[in-house]
């Protein structure tokens, strides 16, 4: 009989509970009727975020993905009007990204499909809960570095 590994069955609920967060809010973006993938939209939110228009190397960098992917979504987010490639103002060789109207209209709709999102998920907890739940979050987000013993 194999002894219960509950840092492995609570990582597998982790893992579910993620996905099951994902597909809400996959369905809850698809009902806006905006046509922006989940990765278009960590995109543009994180776009949101800047004060002048980043460089594509930013993006990548604070998406943690490769550059390449990066301009695949800014290509189809350019395709339906939602950003703009725009040169950098001291260097023309350098090309920045800048949400434009649309993109920000995109925005307002996105976030509130994400809090109708966080409303059913959150749904089964009390107000003490969800801020148990916040803080313990918390302390995993902002925990331990990442690293360690993999394997064995």
């Amino acid at each position: 009989m194999t002894t219960p590994d509950p840092d492995g069955l609570l990582a597998e609920q982790l893992l579910r509970f993620t996905r099951r967060v994902h597909r809400i809010q996959k369905r809850h973006v698809e009902q806006c009727g905006l046509g922006v993938t989940p990765a278009q939209s960590r995109l543009l939110r994180t776009l949101a975020h800047y004060s002048t228009p980043p460089r594509m190397a930013d993006l990548a960098e604070r998406l943690e993905v490769v550059p390449r992917a990066v301009t695949s979504l800014v290509d189809g987010l350019e395709a339906s009007g939602k950003v703009r490639r725009v040169p950098d103002p001291t260097n023309r060789r350098v090309i920045r990204i800048e949400v434009t109207d649309d993109g920000r209209k995109a925005l307002r709709e996105l976030r509130s499909a994400r809090r109708s999102a966080a409303q059913e998920i959150l749904a089964p907890l009390t107000k003490e809960q969800r801020e148990v739940l916040g803080g313990l979050l918390d302390t995993l987000v902002d925990g331990a570095p990442e690293g360690g013993r993999h394997c064995g």
